[in-house]
């Protein structure tokens, strides 16, 4: 009975619908985008310094070494064949200490990201990794949001177009039920079951005191649990200029989201105690639109009119900055490229 309220959860609510079907106004859009640039990966040039302009294959590390480093945790990238000790020797030249965050350095909508508490749980980590990943500090804050940034390459300012807040996968307990019974009075919650019986093992079956609380799930992912709340109405003068401010010091980019950790929204309004957690280029979605209160056709108006901003940067970038666009054969090249990397990655 369960497995039937939990399949109607998903019919009846759009956000877990298949991408496929999500998109399916934007791919005419993308077809008379095509038509007007004369190519089928104009998406490039939408942030030049970026691999692919972010829409694939782009790793996070060359990301990371376009932003200052003060405003990212410290992070040090692992190549799947060197030993476990220059692993550590790497954590601790870097002062990155447990717990820490292990993520693939090309991400796949949070396959493989992991919280790593012990040096046994590195150490098994980089035996099943068949691909390079980053090592980072644990963010301090509690608090997250992915923050949607467009600039028009020809303007020195942009605007937020957008900010979503994330509601992390937290049980409370009750003194009665074990986690996995929690987990199944939330269909959100229930639907990760799967994944953290693999995580988790015989923790499910605890039970924790009444009021308790434990994060299953320490990073924002909607594919992890996570429930996405538009909160666009903290957009202000002051932190648009702030992080006028702030992407002006990431060359090259001008479309994308910023998932952001951070203390409060005044402080992070002034630039201060917060760290990004990554930049999404070309592929970023404005992902306020899976706030539950939104319609299916509010999120076909958000996605087409972020398309639009990506079209504009990528032709304004093309025609008057010289920045290309992917040859066919390059394009075609890059798709191979993931698909090949989609079946590895799966694999962990």
């Amino acid at each position: 009975m369960k497995r039937i309220q939990l399949a109607l959860h998903k019919i009846t609510h759009w956000e877990y619908w298949p991408y496929q079907v999500v998109y399916l106004p934007i791919y005419f859009q993308y077809l008379y985008y095509v038509a007007r640039t004369r190519s089928f990966f104009y998406f490039n040039a939408s942030n030049p310094t970026i691999r692919n302009g972010g829409f694939l294959m782009e790793s996070k590390k060359e990301i990371y070494d376009l932003i200052p480093q003060k405003y990212y945790p410290k992070t040090v990238l692992i190549t799947a064949q060197e030993p476990l000790v220059s692993v550590t020797d790497k954590c601790h030249q870097a002062a990155i200490v447990f717990p820490m965050i292990a993520k693939p350095d090309v991400g796949l909508r949070g396959t493989a990201v992991k919280k790593i508490d012990t040096p046994e749980a590195l150490e098994a980590y980089h035996k099943r990794a068949n691909f390079n990943y980053l090592i980072q500090n644990l963010i301090p804050y509690k608090k997250e949001i992915g923050l949607f940034y467009v600039r028009y390459p020809n303007q020195e300012k942009g605007t937020i177009t957008g900010i979503v807040e994330k509601e992390f996968l937290i049980v409370t307990g009750n003194g009665q039920h074990t986690i996995e019974e929690l987990l199944l009075q939330n269909p959100r919650y229930a639907f990760q079951i799967p994944v953290l019986k693999q995580e988790l093992k015989e923790k499910m079956n605890q039970v924790l005191a009444p009021g308790e609380q434990l994060n299953l799930v320490p990073y924002g992912n909607h594919c992890r649990g996570s429930k996405f709340i538009d909160a666009s109405h903290y957009i202000t003068p002051q932190l648009i200029e702030t992080f006028n401010q702030i992407c002006s010091e990431i060359d090259g980019f001008y479309f994308g989201r910023m998932d952001i950790m951070f203390e409060s929204y005044a402080q992070l309004e002034k630039g201060e105690n917060f760290e990004i957690v990554e930049i999404n280029g070309a592929l970023s979605e404005p992902t306020h639109i899976y706030d539950p209160k939104h319609s299916l056709f509010y999120g076909w108006k958000e996605l087409t009119r972020h398309f639009h901003y990506m079209y504009e940067i990528s032709k304004i970038n093309n025609e008057h900055f010289n920045n290309p666009y992917l040859t066919f054969k390059e394009g075609v090249k890059e798709f191979k490229k993931h698909h090949e990397y989609y079946d590895v990655i799966l694999k962990f």
